[in-house]
């Protein structure tokens, strides 16, 4: 399955431990405000208010703080900073490719940090357009293989209007275009198929294998750390680790 599905189930298996709510909620809060000032405060007529607020209700964030975000998107309340989205682009460890995508109030701060997590892990930071041809931006839901029938799921995804099925070694990803994600989703819902990761992903392509253990481990820190900055809003990766080599390395 493509790196950033399989990097989203990690971070969910991690568990609630490991999991900075706070920093979560500035994120969602960050992505709201800018999707309210670019698109209008209705979710109806704007798709990337409507994933940002359907993110937010999946991390339980307050209904008053995404209504609170909206507004002051759209310049109802004050406070919403002038964030620009800024996309890096770089090489981690065994070459696979990696997309940063960023809300930054100071964008000399964010590419300096950036530059410096890619050289610390083992990679190297490119310039603009370097890989972003290798992903195509589509909706991708992802299943747990284990009690889901893959006939089953592909008949009642592909009836829905999904593009494909993808299989993994222990899930299965359903791809759709943008415009048919929400309406997928919700049909499949309706079907009894409970989903792990939905989510609007740069999805990659074509993919890079890492099976040994050092690059492995590098470039999973390396995703950690970069989407722990507070900056950062998502990171893309077109990596394959097979599932045995995830366990080993916890």
């Amino acid at each position: 399955m493509s790196g950033h599905s399989k990097w989203s189930t990690i971070k969910r298996k991690k568990g609630a431990a490991d999991i900075k709510r706070g920093k979560i909620f500035s994120k969602l809060n960050k992505e709201i405000m800018v999707a309210a000032r670019l698109g209008g405060g209705d979710p109806t007529g704007n798709p990337r208010l409507r994933a940002a607020i359907a993110a937010a209700r999946n991390e339980n964030m307050p209904k008053e703080n995404i209504d609170r975000a909206i507004k002051k998107g759209t310049g109802e309340l004050d406070g919403a900073s002038a964030f620009e989205e800024v996309i890096y682009e770089g090489y981690g460890p065994a070459g696979v490719a990696l997309l940063v995508e960023s809300l930054t109030d100071n964008k000399n701060r964010t590419v300096s940090d950036v530059r410096h997590l890619f050289s610390k892990y083992g990679g190297s930071m490119g310039e603009a357009g370097c890989v972003a041809w290798m992903f195509d931006k589509k909706g991708v839901i992802a299943f747990n293989r284990e009690g889901v029938s893959e006939d089953e799921l592909m008949e009642a995804a592909l009836e829905a209007g999904a593009e494909d099925l993808q299989v993994g070694e222990s899930e299965y990803e359903v791809i759709t275009d943008l415009a048919s994600f929400e309406k997928v989703k919700a049909v499949l819902e309706d079907k009894g198929f409970s989903w792990e990761v939905a989510e609007i992903q740069m999805h990659p392509k074509t993919t890079v294998r890492v099976e040994e253990e050092k690059p492995a481990q590098q470039l999973l820190k390396l995703m950690e750390m970069l989407e722990d900055h507070d900056d950062v809003q998502h990171v893309f990766a077109n990596f394959d680790i097979p599932d045995s080599l995830l366990e080993a390395l916890g």
